[in-house]
Order: structure tokens, then sequence, then C-alpha cells
């Protein structure tokens, strides 16, 4: 979020956020995944195509 304090240590390959562990469990359970924004041939595929189970047909 804006404001919160992020520490970078690229020679450890390492980036910390400086919170406590109640509020990061309180984000990762209120987080929900974005909805993708697709437009045109990925858009119907996406939504017109079903899973291995069903033989991953486009219809």
């Amino acid at each position: 979020r804006d404001g919160d304090v992020i520490s970078i240590d690229i020679p450890a390959r390492r980036l910390d956020v400086k919170l406590s562990q109640d509020e990061l469990k309180d984000r990762r359970e209120r987080w929900r995944p974005p909805r993708p924004e697709l437009r045109g041939y990925l858009a119907r595929y996406f939504r017109l195509v079903s899973g291995a189970e069903d033989g991953a047909v486009l219809l």
C-alpha cells in the first residue's frame, strides 16, 4: 500500500516490508486476485474454452 516502508537488499536479493505479522495476516485474508481484463480473441478463448477434464473444447 502507499506509505508502506520497504527495505531492499540487492546483494542478498531480498525485499522486506516493515509490517507486523498481524497486519500481514490481515492483508492476506482480505486480498482477492484482480479480474483479468481481456479483449479480442483472448477474451473469447477465456470465456468459451472448457477444461482438460471436458476435452479442452473451444466452442
